[in-house]
């Protein structure tokens, strides 16, 4: 059975709730998770990770994310993880999905596997961000049944 570790970084909430529809969405389809709000890497024992990420501030993870980005930027080898990253930002910040883009690149650096190109969802479009991340999901999912 598969089992997937979503890690969100969430500075006002928005994050969070895309993670819990994901993981819904995720459950109904008989995939395991679990949902890391207060991410710490010991707390992670499967290696498929969803990262769910919103940017704060000027480019910044949020405040529940930085000590696991910490204790991931400490790690020498991280090559038996498979990870997808989907971003929530504001595209009239120039310093759109940063917290997105970073985590996948420190992943990437460390020998991580993306599976996907980072989901970026802009808060300014129409859809609701939860909507654009359970429309992505099939992708991922499809991602995952092949590298099986």
């Amino acid at each position: 059975m598969q089992h997937i570790e979503i890690i969100v970084g969430s500075q006002m909430g928005s994050a969070e709730y895309v993670a819990e529809q994901l993981q819904e969405a995720l459950q109904d389809q008989g995939i395991v998770t679990a949902l890391h709000e207060q991410p710490m890497l010991s707390d992670i024992a499967h290696p498929i990770w969803l990262v769910v990420t919103s940017t704060y501030g000027a480019g910044d993870y949020p405040d529940n994310l930085l000590s696991f980005i910490s204790e991931l930027d400490q790690q020498n080898n991280l090559d038996h993880i498979d990870f997808a990253v989907v971003g929530i930002g504001d595209t009239s910040y120039d310093t759109y999905n940063f917290a997105a883009k970073n985590c996948s690149q420190l992943l990437i650096n460390k020998g991580a596997t993306q599976l996907l190109a980072n989901l970026e969802i802009d808060v300014l479009d129409d859809a609701l961000p939860e909507d654009t991340a359970l429309a992505w999901l099939p992708q991922l999912l499809e991602k995952l049944t092949q590298t099986k």
